[in-house]
Parts: C-alpha cells; structure tokens; sequence
C-alpha cells in the first residue's frame, strides 16, 4: 500500500496554501489529486503541474485508477491526496483504500450546498459522505491552515 502521510478536502485542489505550507508541514514529496473531471482535462493537468515545485510528483488519477494505485507498492512516497468531496473519500473507503485522517480545507457554497463551518458548504450527500467516514472510525477534522487548531466535523453536522 502507498504511503499516504495527508488527505486533504480543498475544492481548489492545487493553489498556494497546497503547495508553501502543506507540502512542507507533511515532507511530502508527490501530490495525488483523485477526480474524474481532471484526470480528463490534459490542459487544466498541465497548469496544475507548472505550480507544482519540480521536486515534488504531481499525479492526476480517475477514482477508478485510484484504487489500484494507492494499493500499490510502497516506493518511497510521501502522499497528499487531494479531492474535492468527501464523496470521492467515501467511495474510496468503501474499495479497501485506508484512511485514517481526513484534513478539510475548504468546500466552496454554491447551489444546493449550506454552509457548515466558515468556508466549508456541503450538500446532503456530502454531509452524508461525512457521516459515513466517521462511521468507520475515520478522524475528519477542519483544519484550512496549518497554523489552525482541529475542529472536529462532527461538531458541525
């Protein structure tokens, strides 16, 4: 299995916070962004990989390809993995994947979504995919910056 060292739920995906702070608080040395939308859009993977820092791996992976992939081998890697929902986390956890942790950074409001926590909004599947990672004894906690204490979910649903 691969060694993830972070799972982090931030919409944005790669931005500057992924990149100056959580990459240096984890030593970690690949970025796996895990969502179909981008695995399949080979220009919006190409500006994602002109902000990542040349030491660091990004990969872009399907949900699917995810699967076999973070089951993979171990060969050194030190992984964040980035999603937008927590829904992808859900159906990850409901393949075998192990998470132990799961880091919320940020979930943008848009229609259908209510605010949980500052700039955290969920819809009802995602409160639902919540629910669901803490029923297998997952830790989710809001956290958007390092310097920021954990604040359990579970506070919040």
């Amino acid at each position: 299995m691969k060694n993830i060292v972070w799972t982090r739920i931030d919409d944005r995906l790669i931005h500057g916070q992924v990149m100056t702070q959580w990459i240096q608080y984890t030593s970690a040395n690949e970025v796996l962004i895990i969502d179909d939308a981008v695995a399949s859009d080979s220009f919006l993977q190409m500006v994602m990989k002109s902000s990542v820092p040349s030491n660091i791996k990004l990969t872009v992976l399907s949900i699917r390809e995810s699967i076999d992939y973070l089951n993979g081998e171990s060969s050194g890697e030190k992984i964040i993995v980035l999603v937008k929902t927590p829904v992808t986390l859900d159906r990850l956890t409901d393949t075998g994947v192990i998470l132990t942790s799961v880091n919320v950074g940020g979930i943008g409001a848009r229609a259908g979504r209510k605010q949980l926590y500052k700039n955290i909004s969920v819809s009802d599947d995602e409160k639902s995919a919540f629910e669901d990672l803490l029923k297998k004894n997952i830790k989710v906690f809001i956290r958007v910056v390092t310097s920021d204490t954990e604040e359990p979910i579970s506070k919040y649903l």
